[in-house]
Parts: C-alpha cells; sequence; structure tokens
C-alpha cells in the first residue's frame, strides 16, 4: 500500500420512518501501518459549516477506530460482540452513543483493504438503528484506481 491512498466511506442505517438512503464520501487520504495496526488519515468538510473535520481510522483485523476532530468530535469503537460508549460533539449539541459491532470484516491486498461493520447504534441509551459501515481504502499507483 503506497501512503497516498484514496478513501470511499459508504454508510446505511436501518430505522423505522426515516430515510434509509446510503451516504458516501470519496476522498483522498494517507496511509501508514504501524505495529501490525493501518492508519488512514483524511480531510472532511461539512456543507454548510465552516473548517475541516481532522479523521483518523485505526484498523486491524478485528476492530474499527474512528477520531474526528473539528466541526464534529468524536472517538468510536467498533470491536465484535462488545458494546462501546461516547461523546459524539456536533454544532447542535453533545450525543451519546452507543455502538455494539455485530460484525467486523477487513480483507487486506497489496493495494487495497476493505473494511465492513454491521453494528447497532444507541443515542442517549435509546436503541436508533440497525447500521453498515463499508470503506475501501486503495493505493491512488494501483492500475485499478479510479473515482
Amino acid at each position: 500500500m503506497t501512503k497516498d491512498v484514496l478513501v470511499k466511506i459508504s454508510g446505511l442505517q436501518f430505522a423505522e420512518d426515516q430515510d434509509n438512503g446510503p451516504v458516501e464520501i470519496i476522498t483522498t487520504g494517507n496511509y501508514y501501518k504501524k505495529n501490525g495496526k493501518h492508519y488512514i488519515l483524511y480531510d472532511e468538510v461539512q456543507e454548510g459549516f465552516d473548517g475541516v473535520t481532522k479523521s483518523v481510522i485505526k484498523v486491524n483485523d478485528d476492530f474499527l477506530d474512528v477520531t474526528k476532530k473539528g466541526v464534529t468530535n468524536v472517538h468510536m469503537m467498533f470491536e465484535k460482540n462488545k458494546k462501546n460508549m461516547s461523546y459524539y460533539n456536533t454544532p447542535f449539541g453533545n450525543l451519546l452513543v452507543g455502538i455494539n459491532a455485530t460484525d467486523v470484516k477487513v480483507n487486506e491486498t497489496e493495494d487495497n483493504i476493505d473494511i465492513k461493520v454491521d453494528y447497532k447504534l444507541e443515542v442517549n441509551y435509546e436503541h436508533l438503528a440497525e447500521c453498515s459501515i463499508s470503506m475501501n481504502i486503495m493505493s491512488k499507483d494501483t492500475k485499478d484506481f479510479r473515482i
């Protein structure tokens, strides 16, 4: 894997009485591996807000760790069959989120990392939705690189 990567993140929420369409971002980022863990760093811009959110993804075979600092601030841990709680700081206020990952899959090749996590999302101790997040991190140098 090269240092310069393309990051694609897609998420779905399955909640009653809500629009369940996918949310997707595609951006460039930086990659490195340290102590057996993959690190992906990228910036997010949120529509309607000044500034950026610096995001760091840390992943290995059985967990996903996402940290965001900027317009929104959160540290979310996705570990299979374990519930993790965190405060999600947004411009609209703070939310206590619970993440109970039911499945974490990581597939790695020389130029690509695919991550898929299924989880149950709680907000302020109330079940909100069944969710799925898929991430694809691809070397910019790969012959299959395309947007």
